[in-house]
């Protein structure tokens, strides 16, 4: 096979941080001849980088390799990896459930990636389980990233992510993170500050740093703060995002350091999950709804025009009707800019799978339509309190069906408006004219790129 003619389809389920595997996964494999293509069919090579953080994810990450199947009838030396959260748990089950399957890569072992597909493809009857967990952090080597012909990132030249930290030690009842994501092991500052100016190199101009809890960032004696402050001094970079933050390890130092920032954007992920302290104590979060809303008060002091997204969860084990309805106060009470939500669904090894799933199916489905009513709501009139205000929007892209360039604000919030594709990339004003649950539209600032 030609080195130029190898083809690489890549399918990501799941959070950002499959997003920023996914995308060095594809780096790997471009310095061995793989160009990336949009479609399974006529791909050598065919990677799903999978979720299991609900039961839901996981099986659509297998619904879709099930699909996939046909692939391998019409392609017999077509090489199939299943990667990320599902290949760790299943481990060497995957092979029972596709036997096409030729590579089940964990969480710890993409390094791995390019050794395990040629020795794939000279012995294409063999299947190859690297599920290993590290005690470390597997490291990119330098120039890693700066030699890459995709840019910054596979999604865009403009914004990247950044893993500063895998793992996480808090053991939410609820969670699998920690059984196929390891315990925490955080990236040197210096790894991290070298790979942000090798995108930054490359175009990027807005990067997100990612990890399970980035409060719990510790490397050398540096904590996540310091780490904010020397990535903001890389040169040509102009936003820094970060997800996700624990709402227990939120501190006064990361307020601050966010409030005090021209880079760090205004914008806080903090995963509430319930407004009911017997739940959330059930789900050992470490934390109650007033100390939760005390957070909340304090970021709001120091950073006014800052938004406040969240993830919810209904029908985790033993939630009353009270219960629930101490989740929409909460709501009410924060009033979110935006909230992911979700049904809880147990999750194999967490301690909350050995106690009774006691709400019932219909009832869950009920809360969350409730609590998702109640989000909408709320994020539309949160949008409409910025009718007629100019704010900053980074432009990302041109969107031919809406026929609209397309940027986000600091607070991360969607705006769509019209302008020429030449302003890609750049920083303008833009005045917000309608307001949508979930997007803005405006116009530029007349004479603001002058």
């Amino acid at each position: 096979m030609d080195k130029q003619d190898k083809k690489i389809f890549i399918r990501t389920f799941g959070c950002q941080m499959n997003e920023a595997d996914s995308e060095v996964m594809e780096r790997l494999l471009e310095r061995e001849g793989y160009a990336r293509v949009n479609s399974p069919e006529g791909a050598d090579l065919i990677i799903l980088n999978t979720c299991s953080v609900r039961q839901h994810a996981e099986d659509r990450a297998l619904g879709y390799l099930s699909a996939l199947k046909r692939v391998r009838e019409e392609n017999p030396s077509t090489v199939f990896v299943l990667a990320g959260c599902v290949a760790q748990r299943l481990k060497s089950k995957i092979f029972d459930k596709a036997p096409f399957v030729n590579i089940v890569l964990g969480t710890d072992n993409i390094l791995e990636l390019p050794k395990l597909v040629k020795t794939a493809i000279k012995k294409p009857k063999e299947r190859f389980l690297a599920t290993e967990v590290r005690g470390d952090l597997p490291r990119l080597e330098e120039g890693f990233w700066s030699s890459s012909t995709y840019g910054c990132g596979r999604s865009s030249e403009l914004t990247g992510l950044v893993t500063i930290m895998r793992g996480c030690n808090n053991f939410c009842s609820y969670c699998i993170v920690p059984y196929v994501r390891g315990r925490e092991r955080s990236r040197t500052v210096e790894d991290i500050v070298s790979e942000v100016e090798q995108k930054v190199s490359k175009g990027c101009k807005e990067i997100t740093l990612l990890g399970q809890n980035v409060n719990s960032y510790e490397s050398n004696g540096s904590d996540f703060t310091d780490l904010l402050r020397e990535v903001e001094r890389v040169d040509g970079l102009e936003r820094i995002r970060f997800t996700t933050s624990h709402p227990k390890d939120v501190s006064e130092k990361l307020i601050n350091t966010v409030r005090d920032s021209s880079k760090i954007c205004e914008h806080f992920h903090l995963p509430a999950q319930s407004g009911s302290n017997r739940i959330l104590e059930g789900m050992n979060r470490g934390y109650t709804s007033q100390q939760y809303l005390e957070l909340i008060r304090k970021i709001r002091r120091e950073i006014p025009k800052v938004s406040i997204t969240t993830d919810l969860m209904v029908g985790f084990p033993g939630e009353r009707e009270e219960d629930f309805e101490d989740t929409l106060r909460l709501l009410t009470d924060v009033e979110f800019d935006g909230a992911f939500t979700f049904k809880y669904s147990p999750r194999p090894e967490t301690s909350a799978a050995k106690q009774k799933d006691d709400v019932p199916l219909e009832m869950k489905k009920d809360r969350l339509a409730k609590l998702n009513e109640v989000c909408e709501k709320m994020a539309l009139e949160k949008n409409r309190r910025l009718l007629g205000k100019v704010e900053e929007v980074m432009v990302e892209r041109f969107s031919p069906r809406e026929k609209k360039l397309v940027g986000r604000m600091r607070t991360n919030k969607t705006v769509f408006f019209p302008g020429p594709e030449s302003y890609i990339g750049k920083l303008v004003p833009v005045e917000i004219e309608e307001a949508f649950t979930w997007s803005l539209m405006g116009r530029l600032v007349a004479g603001s790129m002058n």
